[in-house]
């Protein structure tokens, strides 16, 4: 496995207090405790619409925001080869985690300081990470300066609830209020918290809306839903990643595809999962 030399790169366009949120987050959950074949259907679920047939042979790409690398450990057996980039602690975990793949590099660094070359990658990623930088387009501008023209580049950002009943945005905006408070708190109290709400409220919503499912009623606006399946870890993991991040934004999917095509992005398109819809896909313009 091959580690990249990066003690030299700067740090640009990072929120340090996010990044050693993340980095201690997903030390804390490494998603090692989860099922593979859960891990293997959120991927699936997300790479839904990402064209992999269209790749050339022994291609290179990158994932901007690898975290523990559990979505690269299904990307890396496709491809040539892969460069990870993460700014955070987190980076770690990829490695150990992907130690059996000899095709993937690791960059310790930012998204804006990734040092790869202009106009060399095949393809690109970065699942639920811009949403969490200061200036998100000039992040997603840094990734697409990296694609080769054609290439396609996939990005899951946050939704604003813009299809969601009144009721269920209010709810988002009290839990809002939650999240400025306990991600000020140290880690070892936002774990406190957080595994409180996973206990008495993530936990029983998700599986609320898997006994509605199994009695065939409408289940869809229920919070957490499309978690509904996902095991008590999973909801601990979520609880503390929504609650322990100080910076995040949110978007309508015109929005998402309005901030793509600005960043030199064209035939933009989104998921049709019902609970991934704003997963989206744009091709760097020739």
């Amino acid at each position: 496995m091959e580690n990249a030399e990066n003690q030299s790169i700067p740090r640009t366009n990072i929120d340090e207090s996010v990044v050693r949120h993340f980095g201690k987050e997903w030390k804390t959950f490494t998603n090692d405790e989860r099922p593979q074949y859960c891990l293997e259907s959120e991927f699936n679920a997300f790479f839904e619409i990402f064209p992999w047939e269209s790749l050339p042979e022994h291609a290179e790409g990158f994932d901007a925001g690898c975290g523990t690398g559990r979505w690269a450990a299904f990307i890396a057996p496709r491809v040539g080869i892969l460069n990870c980039i993460d700014p955070s602690e987190a980076i770690d975990v990829a490695r150990k985690k992907l130690e059996k793949f000899s095709n993937v590099r690791f960059y310790h660094t930012t998204i804006n300081d990734m040092p790869l070359a202009d106009h060399s990658q095949d393809f690109g990623c970065s699942l639920g990470v811009l949403h969490h930088i200061p200036d998100t387009k000039s992040a997603m501008q840094a990734c697409v300066r990296k694609l080769k023209p054609g290439a396609p580049f996939l990005v899951f950002m946050y939704q604003n609830y813009e299809d969601r009943p009144k009721w269920y945005k209010m709810i988002w905006r009290f839990t809002d209020t939650w999240r400025k408070f306990i991600c000020k708190l140290p880690h070892s109290q936002q774990l406190f918290f957080t595994n409180l709400i996973a206990t008495f409220i993530y936990y029983p919503l998700s599986r609320t809306a898997w006994l509605c499912e199994k009695c065939h009623l409408p289940y869809e606006n229920i919070p957490l839903a499309s978690h509904r399946k996902e095991s008590f870890y999973q909801m601990r993991n979520m609880a503390l990643d929504r609650f322990g991040t100080a910076l995040e934004k949110r978007y309508s999917r015109a929005e998402l595809k309005a901030l793509m095509e600005s960043c030199d992005l064209e035939r933009v398109q989104f998921g049709t999962h019902p609970f991934y819809r704003w997963v989206a896909l744009g091709y760097k313009k020739a």
